[in-house]
């Protein structure tokens, strides 16, 4: 009889504390997640589809995982070192660097 009732006082000991966190927090921690998990999804299979691999996939998935907009609409100085940084990438030099600084400053 002991065991028994010492199980139930545990059981509910833990039970409260998860249930008062699930009804707290639950659903919008379930939302983000969850959106986060589609992104990442689409992400992925876009540069699948571009056959994108090594450095060129990596700066893809980080400006498609960060939601790319954000980043462009930052100062003139992030803009300027995300396309510095992206041109380094992508091994550009001379007019073809020049066009995609261009195209990438104006966003």
């Amino acid at each position: 009889m002991r065991n028994i009732l010492a199980t139930a006082v545990l059981a509910l000991t833990v039970a409260l504390p998860v249930h008062a966190i699930e009804s707290t927090f639950g659903a919008p921690l379930m939302v983000a997640a969850n959106s986060q998990q589609d992104r990442m999804k689409t992400c992925n299979a876009d540069a699948k589809t571009k056959a994108l691999a090594g450095a060129e996939r990596k700066a893809f998935m980080k400006t498609c995982l960060g939601g790319g907009k954000a980043e462009k609409a930052g100062t003139p100085q992030n803009r300027m070192k995300s396309c510095n940084k992206d041109a380094g990438v992508k091994g550009l030099k001379g007019a073809e660097r020049k066009q995609f600084m261009s195209g990438c400053l104006k966003g």
